[in-house]
């Protein structure tokens, strides 16, 4: 099993995460662990705090020589913008008289101050930020190049902003890193961008939904024999763990809801070049909370950030009067990265089942006990 761990705020030194219980033996590239945290920090309304921080990762454990040696790997991000905050968030003893006391609605503000009786919403905003995600993105470069060994691949791409949805994938999968909003349809991307910068002009923020989808993945993944080991409720867990996502749809699970089963379930085929098959994939590559065959697909839902530049309503938590929310630094739309982020989650939940599945504590014994299986279901 694999745990992991994060740390750090948003304006504080430095992130880092822990990752315990990744095999040993495994090649890890620091330049593509970076070029992993660039694609997090890009995307059409991200805001001015992507221009400060260019994201680089520094491996302090775990690692030697290039390749995982089976002990806790742990790996810090340096926040460039500490310099400009370290008098707020400095770690001696002090105090300040720059207190935060206006909790934004639809952040975690007002239920955190009350949770750990905190008089300075600073104190929650600064871990609740999805600042935060930097790090997971960079174990998840680690989680990608290990189900990368055997023949898995991730990808995202925006379905749609606002109400703005893609008609078609008219652009080739492999274009989308030249897209600003990692969108396939670049007429419907138009219309998304002129309604990020409308959001903008208004002061106000604009959610969206993303899909992530997992090629590779062979079937057996996860288990119908607990409720905890179902790949889909680990899947689901995963997503919502993203702080701008609300919701989760896996293969057509929402338009499934509204038509009889004669048209959601797949038929399944064999041929003996192909093995078992399906025409359709609208179970998203999850039946029983096991894996299929066919690839994942799961749909993250984001809301618009809570963090805007014309601030609604709210109430001082120390005067207890009417007031306008704290203003901060803030993106317009963070759909293109939530997608990103996502998949760094698919790639965590998809090593730890496979290692669930395949186990082994070096990258030799794992590839020989995952070759013995494909073997005894004729996919070899």
């Amino acid at each position: 099993m694999i745990r992991l761990m994060t740390s750090g705020e948003s304006h504080g030194k430095a992130l880092s995460v822990i990752i315990e219980g990744m095999p040993a033996g495994l090649q890890i590239d620091v330049k593509y662990i970076n070029k992993e945290l660039s694609r997090r920090q890009k995307g059409y309304g991200r805001g001015e705090r992507m221009k400060i921080e260019s994201d680089q990762a520094e491996i302090l454990s775990g690692v030697r020589y290039g390749e995982t040696i089976g002990s806790p790997i742990s790996i810090q991000i340096k926040n460039k913008d500490f310099e400009n905050w370290k008098d707020i968030m400095k770690t001696d003893k002090g105090s300040t008289d720059k207190k935060v006391t206006s909790p934004r609605p639809g952040h975690a503000d007002l239920p955190g101050i009350l949770k750990y009786g905190r008089t300075d919403i600073r104190d929650i905003m600064e871990r609740a930020s999805a600042r935060e995600t930097a790090s997971r993105v960079a174990a998840g470069a680690i989680f990608k190049l290990f189900i990368a060994e055997f023949g898995i691949k991730i990808y995202s791409h925006t379905i749609s902003i606002g109400q703005i949805s893609i008609n078609a994938l008219t652009k080739s999968l492999d274009k989308i890193e030249d897209s600003p909003l990692r969108c396939t349809d670049p007429r419907s991307e138009k219309e998304m961008m002129k309604l990020i910068d409308e959001a903008k002009k208004k002061g106000d923020s604009i959610g969206g939904v993303s899909e992530i989808r997992a090629l590779g993945v062979c079937s057996g993944l996860g288990s119908h024999a607990n409720y905890d080991r179902r790949l889909s409720a680990s899947i689901a867990s995963a997503m919502m763990s993203i702080p701008t996502v609300k919701g989760i749809e896996i293969g057509e699970g929402i338009k499934n809801a509204e038509n009889f089963g004669s048209k959601v379930q797949d038929e399944i085929f064999y041929s003996k070049e192909n093995g078992f098959y399906r025409s359709t994939n609208r179970a998203g590559g999850i039946e029983g909370g096991i894996s299929n065959g066919e690839d994942i697909i799961v749909r993250i839902y984001s809301k618009p950030i809570p963090t805007l530049s014309s601030p609604l309503k709210s109430v001082d938590i120390k005067t207890k009067k009417q007031t306008l929310a704290q203003k901060e630094r803030a993106d317009v739309c963070v759909v293109p990265a939530a997608g990103v982020i996502a998949e760094s989650m698919m790639a965590y939940v998809l090593s730890n089942a496979f290692l669930d599945k395949f186990g082994g504590d070096a990258m030799t014994d794992i590839k020989a006990g995952y070759k013995s299986y494909m073997k005894r279901i004729g996919n070899a």
